[in-house]
Formats: C-alpha cells, structure tokens, sequence
C-alpha cells in the first residue's frame, strides 16, 4: 500500500515501504499492524514469524506511534507461555475477531508530524454484540487507551434519510468526550480520502449535529455550534498553577466545559511551564490560555512558517488524561467568538503554539462557529483485537 493522495506534491519520500514485523503486545501477541503513509511509510504485516517484539515509544499522548524494529530472535518457551505459542490459528482462543482498520491521522496540520494527531476507526452499521450501533464503551474506550493519543473517534454509518449520515464518538486515553474538532476533522478526512463519503458530511454526536465539508483545495470545515462564553472571576491559584499573570477567564459552557484564560501576549502563552496537576482544579474539561498574537509574528506579511494568524492559545487538560493537547479544535469554538469582540472580525485565524503547533482558520457565524483545517493520514493499519 503506498500513501494516500494527499502526499502528493507535498514534499513526501516516494520511496517503497519498509516491511517490519507488527506491534506485539507485551506477551508478544499481534495488537495492530499497519502503513506508515508518510516518507518511505513502513509497512507493517501481521506477526507471522519469530520476530524480537517492536520497540513502541509514545510521548505523553501527543505524538504518533514510533516505530522501531530489531532483529529476529527465537520464540522459546521461556518467553512466556502466549508468545512460545505462536503463530496462533484463526480458531484459536485468542479473543481476536476479524481485523479492522484503523487511521492515524494529523489534524489541523500544514506538513506530516504537525497538528494533532487522531486515531479514527470506521464500523460496520451492523450489530455488536447483538445490539446495533457502537460496540460496548469498554471496549472502544481500551482501543482508545492502547492507541494513546488524545483522542480516537469511532464512527459508524447511520440509515440513509435521516438527520445524519454517520454517528460519531470520541475516547481520551481514559474517558469519552462530549465534543471534539480535531478527530473530527480526521473523521471527515479518512471517510473521503478512502471514498466512504463525498461532499458534506453529517455526524450524530453527543452534542448534536455537526457537518464537515471538505473544500476544493482540500482543507476541510467543520460546522460546530458557538460555545457560550460567560466571564468570570480570575479562580484562586490560577495564576500561581500557570506561573503567569491572568488578565481574565471565562467559562465556556457545558459541552466544552473548559476556563479560558487571557494572558498578557503571545509570548506570555508560548513560554507557559503550567503545574499540570494543578491546572485540573479549575474546570471540567481543561484550561485554555491565549492572547493576541504578536504583531511581529502574527500580523505582518512574514508572519512566520505558519502563515499569518491573529490570536494564540495552548490547552492543559489533565482531567482527561491530556497533559498539554496540541491542537484543541473544540475550544476554538470559545476562541473564535472572544476574540472575534476584540479585534473586531468575525473571519480569524489562531495558532495553537504547542509544541507540534497547528491553525484553526475560525468563522463566527452566531450560534455555530466554522472551524477550517487541514488533515494528513500517517499511519493506515488492523486492529487484530475483536470486540
């Protein structure tokens, strides 16, 4: 399989894929196996040999899967009594079903390894454990863990007629969410890169219909309704935990349900070294700081490798396992219309400065906000575990 479309032209290695064994557990059983569609992509086959086990890193839950194979080694019997067993059979006790594929996709990105990435998986519309829909929670919520990034949408086709096309849920590494822009955005990107969907697409979530467009150049726009934003008094300690000064907050409501912070500038946001565990005293969700972004660096012609922007944020969520998102679509739902009342335009653009750093283009449309972006796949692959 070589990378998808959207490599084209972007400066991405046409090189053929590597092929390496896949990603075994820690007794040494196959979990997923897949493409890296980026860059000479490796490609990776299900477990059939005696292969060492692949070394997975994870950096905190905000960066893909790395990717590192070593040398093939014996299966032997002290290796444990799962991996001394294999290959396994189709019929044998292992609990997997048939595979199902699974996408790594980067969100809210101008080039691979930028924006934040989305695990998304696409269901059948049939039944799961004898009932329809989605699979137990418990289930897409361990899928969501093993895949460790800060969210993991699951989506499956609905009848055709109705509100909404498909029904759409999103999983942190230890919870499910009301609302998210970034998997979102990988959602519509996967259904139309893979042909599933074409034009717009609607998605039954927990907080209502949302519509995602993709756009004659390919960046796509999500429909999300406006978060409410209700100021409110600077709490106790948040300052002290964000190790700056706060200038004002703001509560955005339930479905958000994070405290934005305004900061002095840009630069005030970009240098934050947060007490992390601190920070999830504040609010439901998380704690979004921002500020306007510098003139020298976000509002001239050279407005750095990014392209022009009007406000930066970086968002801190360690109630829902996230110690720093890199790309939080979602909250620029409150974004876009508080800084749309200070500078006066309806039309923005803001940078989210974390470290893989992405831009949210946001249009304020009353009581639903356009949210733009832009979406690569990186990783196309199974997941070898049954539900």
């Amino acid at each position: 399989m070589t990378g998808p479309a959207e490599g084209k032209g972007s400066g991405w290695s046409g090189s053929p894929p590597t092929t390496v064994p896949a990603v075994p557990d820690r007794h040494g059983a196959a979990l997923i196996s897949g493409t890296l569609a980026v860059g000479g992509g490796l490609r990776v086959p299900h477990l059939h040999g005696a292969f060492a086990p692949i070394l997975v890193g994870r950096r905190k839950r905000t960066s893909p899967l790395c990717l590192a194979a070593v040398g093939p080694a014996p299966l032997t019997p002290e290796a444990g009594p799962v991996l001394a067993q294999w290959p396994w059979s189709a019929a044998s006790p292992s609990g997997y079903g048939r595979p199902m594929r699974i996408h790594i996709v980067d969100a809210f990105a101008h080039r691979p390894f930028t924006g934040n990435p989305a695990g998304v998986m696409l269901l059948d519309a049939g039944s799961w454990s004898g009932a329809p829909g989605f699979p137990e929670e418990s289930w897409m919520q361990r899928v969501a863990a093993e895949v460790n990034l800060s969210e993991t949408a699951f989506a499956h086709p609905l009848p055709a007629g109705g509100d909404a096309d498909w029904a759409l849920r999103w999983f942190t590494p230890t919870t499910e969410v009301d609302m998210c822009g970034h998997a979102t955005l990988a959602t519509a990107h996967v259904l139309h890169s893979t042909g599933a969907a074409s034009d717009t697409v609607r998605f039954a979530a927990r907080c209502g219909i949302l519509t995602a467009t993709v756009g004659t150049d390919g960046a796509i726009t999500l429909d999300f309704p406006t978060s409410p934003l209700t100021p409110v008094a600077v709490p106790d300690g948040v300052a002290e935990a964000l190790g700056a000064e706060v200038l004002s907050a703001h509560d955005t409501g339930a479905h958000i349900g994070d405290l934005v912070v305004e900061l002095a500038d840009e630069a005030a946001v970009r240098t934050l070294t947060p007490d992390i565990p601190a920070l999830a005293a504040y609010s439901d969700r998380g704690v979004i700081a921002t500020a306007a972004a510098a003139v020298d660096a976000g509002q001239g012609d050279g407005a750095g490798a990014m392209g022009r922007y009007d406000f930066v944020s970086r968002g801190f969520f360690p109630r829902m396992g996230i110690d720093e998102d890199p790309v939080t679509g979602s909250a620029h739902t409150a974004l876009a219309p508080f800084w749309s009342a200070r500078l006066g335009r309806t039309e923005l653009t803001g940078l989210q400065a974390s470290a893989r750093s992405g831009l949210v283009h946001t249009s304020l449309r009353g009581e639903r906000t356009l949210l733009t972006g832009r979406a690569i796949t990186v990783i196309e692959g199974e997941l070898l575990v049954g539900v």
